[in-house]
């Protein structure tokens, strides 16, 4: 992804990038021609996304090698990448969330490979509020109250 000024038609440089601690990543560009200055904000989802899939928010101090992403992703694979994650002690402290029928069929049409990381972020919304069953309605108001309607 390229940030371009609408108004020089330029690509603008990277020139700054912060991760405020609440799970969003912030990062600022610039205009080279005339100085106009743009933000990109993340919201936690898309910053663990990012995050998960290696990605360098910033730009590069060195120039790009032949196949350099297959290579890294040959080199550096797994066999569980896709796996969800095993609960943690932490998980688990306040007891299992437990799920529903229809929140297990709602869940399911989520992209494999992001599954585990979106029933992860369900599962501590509701232990950080006491819920003991994850239901469809309990996972609109986790969106609601997180601010991923658009996801």
């Amino acid at each position: 992804m390229k940030f371009l000024c609408v108004d020089c038609d330029r690509q603008m440089a990277f020139e700054e990038r912060a991760v405020p601690g609440d799970g969003t990543l912030a990062a600022v560009f610039t205009c080279p021609s005339c100085g106009r200055r743009t933000a990109m904000l993340a919201n936690p989802m898309e910053t663990q996304l990012v995050s998960s899939l290696g990605v360098k928010v910033g730009g590069r101090t060195v120039p790009d090698a032949n196949f350099e992403g297959i290579r890294t992703g040959v080199t550096a694979g797994r066999e569980d990448a896709f796996a969800p994650a095993p609960e943690t002690p932490s998980d688990t402290q306040a007891g299992p969330v437990r799920w529903n029928v229809d929140a297990v069929e709602r869940l399911g049409h989520v992209p494999s490979f992001v599954r585990g990381m979106v029933k992860k972020i369900y599962n501590e919304y509701a232990k950080e509020r006491g819920i003991e069953e994850m239901t469809p309605e309990i996972m609109d108001r986790a969106r609601s109250d997180l601010g991923l309607e658009g996801m």
